[in-house]
């Protein structure tokens, strides 16, 4: 093949190559979500979240990721961090809160949500955020890694950078119910069925070690899932007999077998409509 056709072939490739994503209004919002294919950062008009003084029973989780996110956003060193535990405890809840507190001090900092699915795209999307005019903090809620699951190769570029190194306006925050990121049962079935137990998960189970902060959320107790209730009343104005709610509200976890603040807002919303109050 003569090298002018190599030429014209190389040149309908790169014409058939899907445009660099732009880069978005960072003044348009203070939240914007990854999708790839094609590569574009969406704006969140509106974010779903609750005040940060409305996070009980996370007070060291609250406080560490606070200071983390205030020294990143000041220009200072900063940890990737990795929220793990207990499902409906406020992990993704207390990334967002965090976010809009620091960014309530002044700071420019954008909140950047990429879906697991969407982590082979992420080296593209760093590089549209190195030249951004603002600190990010990329966020994954909800990360976890089958046996046979590749995409954790990809992350591996945030939170070790390759050769250019993570950028420095980047930081990343994920949450996931595995302080590994893949089930026990996975990791215990590749340890017996390798040739090299020792080597067969470490590459995986030692993805979260490359977070510089592990932050554990734990089943919260009965005292404090009904003080995240008294909260929430307190601060929307719903005005309820204490000894009723109390009692309602213990019902209504024994129905779902379980407490968590999710469960606490979960009553709390039902008791908001019945006593006619919007939120």
């Amino acid at each position: 093949m003569g090298k002018k056709a190599l030429t014209r072939i190389a040149a309908a490739l790169e014409r058939l190559r899907p445009p660099p994503a732009k880069a978005p209004d960072w003044d348009a919002a203070d939240a914007f979500v990854w999708h790839a294919d094609p590569d574009r950062l969406v704006p969140v008009p509106r974010v779903n979240r609750v005040e940060l003084p409305l996070l009980l029973g996370i007070d060291r989780a609250r406080d560490t990721l606070l200071a983390n996110t205030g020294q990143f956003a000041g220009g200072l060193p900063a940890n990737n961090a990795l929220l793990w535990g207990a499902r409906g405890m406020g992990k993704s809840s207390l990334v967002k809160s965090v976010h809009a507190a620091v960014r309530g001090e002044g700071a420019a900092l954008a909140l950047v949500e990429v879906q697991r699915e969407d982590l082979p795209s992420i080296g593209r999307l760093l590089t549209l955020l190195r030249d951004a005019p603002v600190r990010v903090i990329l966020f994954c809620d909800d990360l976890s890694f089958s046996h046979d699951d590749q995409h954790y190769k990809s992350l591996k570029a945030v939170l070790d950078g390759g050769v250019e190194g993570r950028p420095d306006n980047v930081v990343f925050y994920a949450t996931s119910n595995r302080r590994h990121l893949m089930p026990r049962d996975m990791i215990e079935n590749e340890r017996s069925t390798a040739i090299n137990p020792s080597e067969a998960v470490e590459e995986k189970v030692s993805l979260s070690d490359r977070f510089g902060l592990w932050l554990g959320f734990h089943p919260c107790s009965q005292d404090e899932y009904l003080e995240m209730i008294a909260g929430y009343c307190a601060a929307y104005g719903v005005d309820v007999d204490a000894e009723q709610m109390r009692a309602e509200a213990i019902e209504w976890q024994a129905t779902r077998g379980s407490r968590s603040g999710r469960v606490a807002w979960q009553f709390f919303c039902d008791l908001a409509g019945r006593q006619g109050v919007k939120i």
